[in-house]
């Protein structure tokens, strides 16, 4: 049947934007009836999790410690996605459900109190922020923070936090100097507000003060398995952490806080937020790439490479060497971290330098080099995932080489290298999952799939949450992270063009889109999107109303925070102009069509503003 499309530009209606009409009739697709009922049943699950598990003050009904193996990070944690699920089109509910957890949480840990380490022993929190962590520790509780400006970015305290705790990375705070502007560097792998640790931790920081009781301990040997007297496995904690002593130095990890002065930026423009991004991340880049290209995992308070351990740039606590004796488990562990930070960061100033390709050029270049020395055993292909003397990072005087070659090829930072930079060479490095075969037209019952599995997910999730006979004595910090029903990796990738690996925490997204008229985040109600195909310059998006009885409409914003520009817009063979970053299209009721957007990338400042607020 012939399309009925019908394209007009609308002038100064529609909040002034760009606008295109669909009035196709159809019947809906499936992958669009399974999208809102995702978008339904995950909101839903939510709700129950709430119910359950937080009280009437937001406190998540659980036992309190301080520690890095379940302490403060994995409470919020559990909370990660809720904002992101929001911003997609989730209902309001689970967004006013992660603001009062994280009120709650907040609260609950500044009561939390410790005897063996002075970090939190007056609470986990000072000014609302981390006293001292790690950001491997610290950027796991703030993924769910991290995106609520994506749906609240009016929100008054939310904005005076952000712009605080940027701060103190920028030194603005004097009880917080964690940044040396001469060198550029974060002064430890240990920071936050109460400043950087300038000397050895101990276990007692990593791991924080034993608790009476039987617990359903997730990490160690126990797994996920019956309760467990802490006290009788507390000194094997301990012994979890006995090599992770070494602090003083930045390290790649520290990458993550650029996060923080990235939503000030986009949150209000000031072009210090950026200047400090775009030096910080520069300064590592600049050191990288005079390292052969090899992120370093250690610098040293001289501003130099290595500089804590004579030079040697794979050394530090979570670095290239950090190959040590777990005594927790028993047995040897390697827990390089060189690209938890370092891509979130590189990231970060990739989107604020509008798309300065020398950043993505450093990570392609570490790529490179574990590529370069990788082996064919039996037919499969490993890379080395450490370097320096392969016994560990106690020893010195070993050779200095590549090892611990293992299965992990690192396809996902491979990926996020290609979405940046949208270059086919790049394309070719990795052998692609069932998302970026659908984008290039090879997999087609892809979308399908992967929201079933999704839906999958939240049925057993609550299910689980059902069963749940626990209580909150038994219960340590990461225990209710496994209960966590929001379902967002589908929505994402499928909705969006994005891809989240886990501790990404900027959104990285080909489009976004608004409700108009409820005026908030995430898709309308009955609103589909799939994006069917990206490149280098254009967007294939398919739109769907599935309502029968009512018209939508819906604002398709070119990035996650308008850093694109939309040239034109391309429905049924009729092109309209747009030169702006967002488009209104108006669905008719059981309309829907493919709509092609031509679009420039990284054509303009990031920003949090929705498009009602912008001028």
């Amino acid at each position: 049947m012939k399309s009925l499309i019908s394209l007009l530009l609308i002038g100064m209606s529609c909040m002034g934007q760009p606008a295109v009409r669909i009035d196709n009739a159809q019947s809906p697709p499936t992958w669009a009836l399974l999208e809102r009922e995702l978008l339904k049943q995950s909101s839903l699950a939510c709700d129950r999790f709430a119910g359950k598990y937080l009280d009437s003050r937001g406190y998540l009904l659980h036992t309190p410690r301080w520690g890095t193996l379940d302490g403060p990070d994995d409470a919020i944690e559990t909370f990660y996605n809720w904002t992101l699920l929001h911003a997609l089109g989730g209902t309001d509910s689970v967004l006013a459900s992660y603001k009062k957890a994280l009120e709650g949480h907040l609260l609950q840990y500044k009561e939390m109190r410790t005897v063996k380490t002075k970090i939190a022993e007056n609470g986990a929190y000072h000014k609302e922020f981390v006293t001292q962590s790690d950001w491997f520790h610290t950027g796991e509780g703030m993924r769910g923070f991290m995106f609520l400006g994506l749906s609240d970015p009016n929100d008054p305290v939310f904005r005076t936090r952000m712009k605080r705790f940027a701060g103190m990375y920028m030194n603005e705070d004097p009880e917080a100097p964690n940044y040396d502007p001469k060198q550029k560097i974060i002064k430890s792998i240990w920071s936050g507000s109460k400043g950087p640790m300038m000397h050895k931790a101990t276990t007692y920081d990593w791991v924080g003060d034993p608790v009476a009781g039987s617990f359903h301990l997730l990490h160690g040997k126990q797994g996920r398995g019956g309760m467990v007297d802490l006290m009788s496995v507390y000194d094997k904690m301990l012994a979890h952490c006995a090599e992770y002593l070494d602090s003083v130095g930045d390290h790649p990890l520290n990458l993550a806080a650029t996060g923080l002065a990235t939503n000030a930026y986009m949150l209000t423009g000031e072009k210090k937020y950026k200047d400090w991004v775009l030096e910080y991340v520069g300064a590592w880049k600049q050191r990288t790439d005079a390292n052969g290209g090899n992120i370093p995992t250690n610098i040293g308070l001289n501003g130099q490479v290595g500089g804590e351990y004579g030079g040697k740039w794979y050394k530090g606590t979570y670095g290239w060497n950090f190959t040590i004796y777990d005594g927790e488990i028993e047995q040897m562990a390697h827990r390089n971290t060189f690209d938890a930070g370092s891509w979130p960061g590189f990231g970060n100033a990739y989107l604020l330098s509008r798309g300065d390709a020398g950043f993505v050029a450093t990570l392609r270049k570490q790529m490179e080099n574990l590529y370069a020395n990788k082996k064919v055993v039996d037919g499969k292909t490993l890379i080395p995932n450490g370097y320096g003397d392969p016994r560990g990072h106690k020893y010195t005087g070993g050779k200095e080489e590549w090892y611990n070659w293992t299965s992990n090829l690192f396809a996902n930072r491979l990926t996020e290298i290609y979405l940046w930079s949208m270059d086919a060479k790049d394309r070719e490095k990795f052998a692609g999952d069932g998302w970026v075969s659908f984008l290039e037209g090879k997999d087609a019952g892809y979308p399908e799939r992967a929201l079933r599995q999704d839906l999958k997910f939240v049925r057993e999730q609550v299910q689980e949450i059902e069963d749940d006979d626990t209580s909150a004595d038994t219960r340590l910090a990461d225990y209710l992270m496994g209960q966590n029903p929001a379902a967002t990796d589908a929505l994402s990738k499928l909705t969006l063009g994005s891809y989240l690996t886990g501790n990404i925490w900027t959104l990285h997204a080909r489009v976004r889109y608004f409700d108009p008229v409820r005026r908030r985040s995430g898709l309308p109600e009955d609103v589909a999107a799939l994006v069917e195909s990206m490149t280098a310059d254009s967007v294939g998006l398919r739109l769907v109303n599935v309502s029968s009885v009512q018209p939508r409409v819906v604002a398709v914003q070119a990035g996650a925070y308008g850093e694109h520009q939309i040239i034109s817009a391309t429905v049924g063979g009729k092109t309209v102009a747009v030169n702006g970053p967002v488009l209104m299209v108006k669905l008719a009721a059981g309309a829907g069509d493919r709509v092609e957007l031509r679009v420039k990338r990284y054509a303009n400042e990031a920003t949090l503003q929705q498009p009602w607020d912008r001028e």
